[in-house]
């Protein structure tokens, strides 16, 4: 590593400015009041009757107050006479293993004890009709042979694919209750078809399956939930697609473009499925989705604790350091890699022993044609993007943009240490 040092070493890091980053971001109050709200507003639960076997299906992702609305759907169930479980709905997330999926619930705070209901994982599937191309469809065997199933997602932009519905309700009806293989048999034909397979299979669980209602959510910039929606299973079609759009006006976004280096401090399954959100950074797994900056460079420094040696989106990166490398837990990330069949979000990018060689790396291969006025970012994760730093050079830009607000004066940066975002 002599050599990259001779390399990179002489490479100058420019002086850095902490700024906040405004967006419009409507909020509820009370998420608890608001999930009731959304239920009695639908006039979903009088579809529940005493003694009906209620599977609650809840997914991996870390939706702002998940266990909130699953506790509120749990005890809605029970005032109208159902027996609610839970069920994990998270394709191969996991591990692909029933223990793998009930652990990723309790981690999220999804408990027996918090919710008031059990848990019932399982692996096991259905297979409930398949596509004309011949592609099976499949639907966890606990959620078939219930009484009525309630499904609970988050509604956003996907991470490598663009349609009418990304993630969401339906999606998680066809992939995340499809359990490993279903989610294998989604992929299957990558991720160029999702757009039109999600909708033909959700259709066919739709009819197989006794989904009454989704509970949904939007989020807004800050990770906070801005909406909350109960949608009869009959209008999923039809409402969802403008439940996207509108998730898709409150997304967070870096508000540099172009950017040379993007250095981003952690990733992890906690932050996004990717490590770190491609609709935020702009780099993708496919390219069967885009939007976000145009960046040539991303260093990543890190991984979350949360996500325990998932190194899922590593590849995304240029460069990376020996630190975030040995966090990786070896395997982790596979099964869904190879679910997904886009093996590159597992690959190790070039690896350098600090963080500040790692950013030097990054700064002297971004082809800026001045070095000394080089655009970089600093950010903590793809979730946090209140606060965000940025190189010196940008002041000028960003002074002019009423959505900036810079908070300090500019310094030194040194990227060994943790900073304060």
């Amino acid at each position: 590593m002599n050599m990259i040092a001779q390399l990179v070493g002489d490479t100058s890091l420019p002086r850095m400015v902490k700024v906040r980053q405004h967006f419009y971001a409507p909020e509820v109050e009370d998420t608890a009041e608001a999930a009731r709200e959304a239920m009695q507003d639908a006039g979903v639960l009088s579809r529940i009757a005493s003694g009906d076997r209620v599977a609650i299906a809840v997914g991996s992702r870390g939706v702002a107050d998940i266990p909130v609305l699953v506790r509120e759907v749990v005890n809605a169930v029970k005032l109208a006479g159902g027996l609610p479980f839970l069920i994990p709905a998270m394709g191969s997330h996991g591990g692909a293993t029933a223990e793998g999926q009930r652990s990723v619930l309790e981690h999220l705070g999804v408990t027996e004890s918090f919710t008031g209901a059990p848990i019932r994982a399982s692996m096991d599937v259905v297979q409930v009709g398949e596509l004309p191309n011949g592609l099976p469809v499949y639907a966890d065997k606990l959620a078939f042979e219930a009484d009525k199933v309630i499904v609970i997602n988050r509604i956003k932009p996907h991470t490598a694919f663009r349609g009418p519905f990304e993630s969401g309700l339906t999606k998680m009806i066809t992939i995340g209750l499809g359990k490993q293989k279903g989610a294998e048999a989604a992929h299957a034909y990558s991720f160029k078809y999702m757009a039109e397979h999600i909708p033909a299979m959700a259709k066919i669980v739709l009819s197989k399956v006794p989904i009454i209602f989704g509970l949904g959510t939007i989020e807004n910039a800050y990770d906070h939930v801005a909406k909350v929606v109960a949608v009869p299973a009959e209008k999923l079609a039809e409402a969802e697609p403008l439940l996207l759009a509108e998730a898709k006006s409150l997304m967070p976004r870096i508000m540099v473009d172009p950017i040379d280096v993007l250095v981003v401090d952690e990733i992890g399954k906690n932050i996004s499925g990717d490590g770190m959100d491609p609709n935020i950074t702009g780099r993708y797994g496919t390219p069967y989705a885009s939007g976000g900056p145009k960046v040539t460079r991303i260093a990543v420094l890190g991984l979350t604790e949360a996500t325990e040696g998932n190194g899922n989106g590593i590849g995304l990166a240029d460069v990376t350091t020996r630190r975030a490398v040995e966090q990786i837990a070896a395997g982790k990330g596979y099964a869904n890699a190879i679910t997904s069949t886009v093996l590159e979000m597992v690959k190790i990018p070039l690896t350098l022993e600090s963080a500040e060689l790692a950013v030097q790396t990054a700064v002297k291969t971004c082809n800026a044609f001045d070095l000394s006025k080089v655009r970089l970012v600093r950010i903590e994760n793809t979730l946090n993007m209140k606060h965000i730093w940025v190189s010196e050079s940008l002041l000028p830009e960003l002074r002019d943009n009423p959505d900036i607000e810079v908070l300090t004066e500019p310094i030194d940066m040194n990227y060994a240490d943790q900073i304060v975002y």
